[in-house]
Parts: C-alpha cells; structure tokens; sequence
C-alpha cells in the first residue's frame, strides 16, 4: 500500500523503529564461532552495550526483555555469566578494539545493589573503556536512585542519567500498574542533580488512560521544571503479552495531537528536536561528542537481552516478554560457560537489501538525515535509485533536502512511526507476523 493511502487512513502509529531488522525477524542458523564474525568488522569506533534485564515492578505498557523482584541468587548467577561473556568477547574482538560510546541498559540496571552494580563495573573493566572521554549513560528508576548507586556512577564518570517517570498524574500513573509518588520523583531527580551528571532525561509517555491535553501539559510543565538536558516522548502502544495488552484495553486515539501538543512546548520552551521522540537542549551536542555513527559502526552487546551488530550479523540471545519465557531463557543464559559464549546461534545474517534499509531507516528517522554522500561511499548507489518508493517521501513534502542531506520535516517527523514500518521490506514483514511470542 502506498504511504499516501496509509496516512489517509489515520495509520499513524505503526511500530518504533529503533533497530532494523526487528529483534522478532531473527532465526536461529548454523553456529558461528564469535570470534570469526568480528575478524574482518572495522573496530576503531564501537559501542558497547550491557544489559541488565531486571525491575522493581513490571510496567503495564512494557515489553522489554526483564523480570521482575529477581531473587540475590538470579542476580548473583547473572552477573557471573556477563563476566564470562565480557572475558570470551573481549578475547574474540582483539586488543585493537576500541569503544567511543558506552550504555547500561534494562529493565533497570541500577535495580542491583551496590556492590553488585561495582561487580558489573568490574566485569567490564577488560574492554579498558576510557569513561571519562566517551558518551555513557545508565537507566534508572525513581525507586532505585541512591546515593551509593549514583556515587558508583559518577566514579565511571558517567555522562547521562536516564530515568522513566511517564507522568506526574497520579491517576495516569495507576492506570499503567506504576507505584510512584510525584514526591519520590522529585526526590530522585534531586540526588541526581547532586552528583552533577551532565545530562539528566527524563522519558516521558502520551495516550494514557484518563490522560487529555490538560494533564498532558501540567506533566510536561513538571518535567521541565527540572530543566532536564533531555526529554524523551513516547506513544503508549499496547503490544501482547504486556499487562495492557494482557487485559485488551484500548483508548481513544488523539496521540498524534498530544505528540503535537508536547513538540511544541519543548521547542518553545528551547528544546531541539532530533527525532519524533528524542528533543535536548543545544548544550548537549557539546557533551555528548562522539566520531560513532549508529548507520556504520558496530556494536557490542553483552548480557542476556542484548543486541549486537557487525555489518553482516546482526546476533542476540532468543526474545520473550512473558513471565515463563523470560524465565527460561535467562535460566539458559545463566548456565552458558566460556565455550558456550563464543558461539553466535541466534540472529539475521544482514544481506545487502537489508544493510541499505537499515542504513536509510537508521539515518532518515533521526535529524542527522540521509547522507547521499555517505550512503554512495557505502553501496556505489543512490537510496532513490535503490528505492523509488523513497520519491514519495519528497511528493508528499515529509522530506527535504538540506545540502544533499535528506531530512524528515515537521510533518515526516511526526509521522516517523508510520514511515519506519512502510520501508520495512516484505521477508522482514513476513518474519516479524510469523513470529510466536513466548
């Protein structure tokens, strides 16, 4: 279907596309030893990525790979299996690699105790990660914010500190199976603001159950009264196996007004935008420098719901979202030794279609746009050659041109979880509908 027939029928809200190929159009192939996957990527500019699947609570809208309320002995067989898989993949990539971005991600990796998110520090130490210099940043929950967590923290000298309030109406917060007070928040956000991270964001989520313009506005006016660096706007979308989607409910859906609503008072309020979702102050392009580009350079996934990317493998551990999946699969991940981790099992080998559609979709959806330029150097032809569908994209004006620079205007921008899912190429389509979730 066209895209113009898509948008005429409201289509607004198809999917995130924050990776291609979805995690759900992975399959598991013929092992390959990890260390041959890496042997010819470029490694001067990775980023390496450590997943911690565990939470408080599980959230009503989420399908993130975590648990919830993990038992000291999980945790404690958790870490020890990442600090075998750092050591393997350490061995694999060769002294020559070198990080120039670092994440902590989740569920919620300041979910560990102290000593134990000092033990995940440890475990990393191998890949000798220059933390002072590079971009970093860490997840965290109003629950978990503590001061001996956050002094680990800023000892790593960690860049950006990333946590997920969704709203200040206590009502909205309730109807997404959250316990949060507004108190709790704010007191969070003050011990971060103590250590003086240099950018503090706050995630933020819009169509809510109870949520209309006017609460919309008054939990946007209370973000930014904490005068965030950044500040993340998220759709709510009810997927399966979620507690939402568990429990089938639905809401009226004025989300494209509330994203249009939320835009606004961020770039009114000084905020730069850099993708539908993503808007930051003009101060952090001048903290967060890095030579790493997300279209080219790989990256190195460590834990048991991480994602790692080479040009020509794209490889993780399986995907679940229910309890009883999540489970078995972390159970398996637990028990994996040396010799298990230096085998990859489980991925897309990425083919030449696929490495394009990821190079235009990574670089359209973010303000950094299209290069012509650099999509020539990579595959000695044109996106608009490769792809006369892209031609819609100029016709309906959802791009435009700046200095052989494609970008999404005002309108792509808030149509970006439409256009994502568009591109995507039918084989991935048909993998991703076929996909049983566990």
């Amino acid at each position: 279907m066209s895209l113009k027939a898509l948008i005429e029928q409201g289509e607004y809200y198809k999917g995130y596309t924050y990776a291609y190929p979805h995690k759900t159009s992975y399959q598991h192939f013929e092992p390959i030893a990890l260390k041959s996957a890496w042997a010819v990527e470029d490694k001067s500019q990775l980023f390496l990525y450590a997943h911690i699947p565990f939470c408080g609570m599980r959230c009503g809208f989420c399908n993130l790979f975590t648990t919830a309320n993990p038992k000291l002995a999980l945790t404690k067989a958790y870490i020890e299996a990442l600090t075998r898989q750092a050591k393997v993949t350490y061995e694999a990539l060769g002294e020559q690699a070198k990080f120039s971005r670092f994440a902590l991600g989740g569920g919620t990796p300041t979910y560990l105790l102290a000593e134990e998110l000092q033990q995940l520090f440890d475990a990393l130490a191998i890949f000798k990660l220059d933390y002072a210099a590079i971009p970093s940043s860490v997840e965290t929950s109003p629950a978990t914010v503590t001061l001996d967590r956050l002094a680990i923290l800023k000892n790593y000298h960690i860049k950006r500190v990333s946590m997920g309030v969704q709203s200040f109406s206590a009502t909205e917060i309730k109807s997404v199976g959250r316990g949060q007070s507004n108190q709790e928040v704010i007191h969070a956000i003050e011990k971060i603001r103590k250590f003086s991270f240099p950018i503090l964001n706050l995630d933020l989520i819009y169509g809510l159950a109870n949520q209309d313009p006017t609460s919309w506005a008054k939990s946007l006016q209370a973000a930014l009264s904490f005068e965030p660096e950044e500040i993340f706007l998220y759709p709510l979308y009810v997927r399966p196996l979620t507690g939402i989607g568990k429990f089938g409910f639905s809401w009226d859906d004025e989300r494209l007004r509330l994203y249009q609503q939320g835009r606004d008072m961020l770039l009114n309020a000084g905020y730069q935008q850099m993708s539908m979702r993503h808007f930051r102050k003009p101060i952090v392009s001048q903290i967060e420098y890095a030579d790493y580009c997300c279209q080219q350079d790989g990256m190195v996934g460590l834990g048991c719901g991480a994602r790692s990317y080479t040009r020509g493998l794209h490889y993780s551990n399986e995907y679940a979202v229910g309890r009883k999946g999540i489970k078995a699969i972390l159970e398996s991940y637990n028990n994996r030794t040396e010799a298990d981790f230096k085998q990859i099992a489980y991925g897309f080998k990425m083919d030449q279609d696929t490495q394009k559609r990821r190079f235009i979709l990574q670089s359209i959806l973010h303000m950094t746009g299209l290069s012509i330029e650099l999509y020539q150097q990579r595959f000695a032809s044109s996106p608009f050659i490769d792809y006369p569908q892209l031609n819609e994209l100029i016709e309906l004006q959802l791009i435009q041109n700046q200095q052989n620079n494609w970008q999404l205007t005002e309108r792509g921008l808030e149509l970006a979880d439409l256009i994502g899912p568009w591109f995507y190429a039918p084989d991935i389509e048909q993998r991703m509908s076929s996909y049983e979730l566990k």
